[in-house]
């Protein structure tokens, strides 16, 4: 059962590209609360071994599927396999997603394809294919956005293209789901992973937004859990989570 520590107990939750980076951290938070955790990859299966047995840590059912979010064969058998393997869905994030920088004119046609392909279609179909599970639990969705599809970058038109239909699409699908599920977005700014060649990148941004740093992995788990945890009355909202780079 539920309590204050672990709000999640007794609850599946599925977060797809949750391997390494921001779907790494959002795991581990669910577990954290008493989740039970499925995550898909598509080619990190070792960093997915070695969360599995950090998470099974944790005393929660955790497992990995390989599947490629952007493909329907791939996502309908990893979908079943989750509810097989938890016994149902109550959480679904969609975090699976690419990231490119390529100036506006050297966007390639399979580029662009290739970006709306993991970022848009993907959660499309997970979401699809999930949903006769999470209405059997009243679940929500929790889709992972971007600053970017809030802000115009001149140098990422298909990736902020791409985020912005997400948080179209997020809106959608909280007014087709409801009443029963609660579906929602977050949209992360500047997130410092500790990626080495962004080190330089990172250390100029710090300053430029108002709150004087970069994000974390955690500031972005933790408001994946407020919309996990919250009232199922909160529902459509696009949250970014930016430090007031946005303003």
């Amino acid at each position: 059962m539920p309590t204050d520590s672990k709000p999640l107990a007794g609850r599946a939750v599925l977060v797809t590209g949750g391997a390494r980076r921001l779907g790494r951290a959002i795991a581990l938070a669910m577990a954290d609360a008493g989740a039970d955790v499925a995550i898909t990859y598509l080619r990190s299966q070792h960093d997915a071994r070695e969360l599995i047995a950090e998470l099974e840590g944790k005393h929660v059912r955790a497992i990995a599927i390989r599947c490629d979010v952007a493909q329907e064969k791939s996502v309908r058998p990893a979908v079943r396999e989750v509810v097989g393997e938890l016994g149902g869905l109550d959480i679904l994030v969609n975090n699976a997603a690419n990231y490119e920088t390529v100036e506006f004119e050297k966007i390639t046609v399979k580029q662009w394809d290739a970006i709306f392909a993991s970022n848009t279609r993907g959660p499309f179909l997970v979401t699809r294919e999930a949903l006769t599970y999470l209405r059997m639990r009243r679940g929500k969705v929790i889709n992972m956005g971007s600053l970017g599809g809030l802000r115009p970058w001149p140098t990422h038109a298909h990736y902020c293209s791409s985020k912005a239909a997400l948080h179209m699409l997020t809106r959608v699908m909280a007014k087709a789901f409801a009443p029963e599920i609660a579906v929602n977005c977050v949209a992360p700014g500047m997130i410092d992973l500790g990626d080495h060649a962004a080190t330089a990148f990172m250390r100029r941004m710090a300053p430029q937004t108002p709150m004087r740093r970069n994000g974390t992995a955690n500031d972005i788990a933790a408001v994946v859990m407020f919309f996990a945890t919250a009232p199922h009355f909160v529902t459509g909202q696009i949250m970014a989570v930016d430090g007031g780079l946005g303003l």
